[in-house]
């Protein structure tokens, strides 16, 4: 049974980023939708379509009109994961914010995974574990992971899996910028955030193709991560006194 009014904040926003993944979207609405409902707390998905050309905005909208908690964003242009992610943070009202990709290779039904380590945190991370990918990645991502770390000083292990989620507080005010979707836990850590991680399972892709590779990542990678070390001595650090 659908909400009568959609006026009421949620209790979840999910935010899902999406570009050509139309083959995808049908079994990621499934699950997600039954993952959401099975936490007993109401809910949204805010569906990102990022220029895509193979049907999945007409698919987003389609899904929109079927059930107003589907909240389908489309944008101009195809603009990139970071500006897709930005644009549905920008509308989840939730009180707390889960973002993943559309691709399924995160288990929607692991959200309960999540929610119960963010009781006691204000950002959580997910690890993907067994992971369905080739060595290359494997490989590149460990890499990439550990250089990462050891130049900001970030506590996160897998900043590759999308599968994160967050006290809605923590994201406000966070500067948006090309790559940004790859250090938004650390810069919550950096404003002082408490951090915590658990493990998900990791699936192959079933449906469409992946749009990162190694060469398309390494030099914007290495670019985000001196732009972060900088943001990371700029960004303001404060705490209300409460004295009431």
């Amino acid at each position: 049974m659908l909400p009568r009014s959609m006026d009421t904040r949620p209790a979840i926003s999910a935010v899902v980023p999406a570009y050509n993944e139309v083959e995808s979207l049908p079994p990621l609405f499934a699950e997600l939708r039954a993952a959401l409902e099975a936490s007993g707390r109401t809910w949204e998905m805010v569906v990102v379509d990022d220029g895509s050309s193979d049907g999945t905005r007409e698919l987003m909208l389609a899904e929109q009109a079927r059930d107003p908690r589907v909240r389908a964003l489309v944008l101009e242009r195809n603009a990139g994961q970071s500006a897709a992610l930005a644009a549905g943070l920008s509308r989840a009202r939730g009180d707390v914010v889960v973002t993943l990709d559309a691709d399924l290779q995160n288990d929607p039904a692991d959200l309960p995974l999540l929610l119960a380590a963010l009781e006691h945190a204000d950002v959580v991370s997910g690890i993907r574990s067994q992971r369905q990918d080739t060595w290359v990645r494997l490989v590149s991502s460990r890499i990439a992971n550990a250089v990462r770390r050891g130049v900001l000083g970030d506590p996160v292990t897998d900043i590759g899996c999308s599968f994160k989620a967050y006290r809605r507080e923590t994201l406000d005010g966070l500067p948006m910028f090309v790559g940004v979707h790859r250090f938004l836990p650390a810069l919550c850590v950096f404003r002082g955030a408490r951090f915590a991680e658990v493990r998900l399972r990791h699936r192959a892709r079933a449906h469409g193709v992946s749009k990162y590779g190694v060469g398309n990542r390494l030099w914007r990678g290495l670019a985000d991560l001196l732009g972060v070390q900088w943001l990371k001595t700029r960004l303001v650090r404060y705490r209300i006194r409460d004295d009431r």
